[in-house]
């Protein structure tokens, strides 16, 4: 399984995903799940992967023989079109590809995408993609989306991911949301790897890799649990009312 995360912001776009695909007591394996195309003052397209590896992998191929195939040719690319949203349609019809020659010798055709970035004349944009092909795109309301096994990081995002936040802000909210899972699955597993991309820059900003024995994810982890334990202490306690031995209000059964 993996887990990754794309977070929209005013400022610009934090991406982040796990490296882990086996999980077993003797089956380990990590693979980068985050795939980067740029162009110098033109644009800047980050990729997020998740499902069968192997499927995964097939679509990143075909994305990357796409750019040598039509390099001087004009034909539609990921370094050539002119939007995002056509960057989106191109990861889907290349999902759809691999479905065509793989999908049908597989039990689940499991793929899914979260591709960001921005081109020149138009503002970050922020997109899921299905294993379908087709997509949906972040709004002000859902400015971040997962993909792979999200559920235990969600709860911290729906809470405290805003548009207006600070990028610096955006990455701690985003390893929380990592630590989150972290400790919740065993099919996830570090290391993390995190880019940060500033609105206009045209340029890929911080990236880091993110090992399990980082100083600063370390002291985050505990400064968070200690922190939930810390208010969840400081919370009135419930207390049964002294009628609490009688019958809870379910209704009556009928005769």
């Amino acid at each position: 399984m993996t887990y990754c995360v794309g977070l929209r912001l005013d400022r610009g776009i934090v991406f982040a995903s796990d490296t882990r695909t086996n999980a077993g007591f003797d089956n380990i394996a990590t693979f980068r799940k985050m795939h980067v195309w740029e162009r110098d003052g033109d644009r800047v397209l980050v990729l997020l992967s998740a499902g069968n590896l192997a499927v995964t992998q097939a679509v990143i191929s075909n994305l990357n023989e796409q750019i040598d195939a039509h390099r001087d040719d004009g034909e539609p690319s990921l370094l050539n079109v002119e939007t995002m949203f056509r960057a989106a349609r191109l990861v889907g019809e290349a999902i759809r590809e691999v479905k065509k020659v793989d999908g049908p010798e597989l039990e689940v055709f499991a793929a899914s995408f979260i591709l960001g970035g921005q081109i020149h004349g138009e503002p970050p944009r922020l997109f899921q993609i299905y294993a379908e092909g087709n997509f949906i795109e972040a709004t002000k309301d859902t400015p971040f989306f997962q993909i792979g096994e999200h559920k235990y990081g969600k709860p911290i995002l729906d809470r405290v991911a805003r548009p207006e936040m600070g990028m610096g802000d955006a990455a701690k909210l985003v390893l929380l949301s990592f630590d989150s899972t972290l400790r919740s699955n065993l099919s996830v597993g570090m290391p993390i790897d995190m880019t940060i991309y500033e609105r206009d820059s045209m340029k890929l900003g911080a990236q880091r890799r993110i090992e399990s024995d980082d100083p600063y994810f370390r002291k985050l982890s505990r400064s968070w649990s200690e922190g939930l334990r810390d208010t969840f202490g400081r919370i009135e306690s419930f207390e049964m009312s002294e009628d609490a031995t009688a019958p809870l209000p379910f209704g009556k059964a009928k005769a």
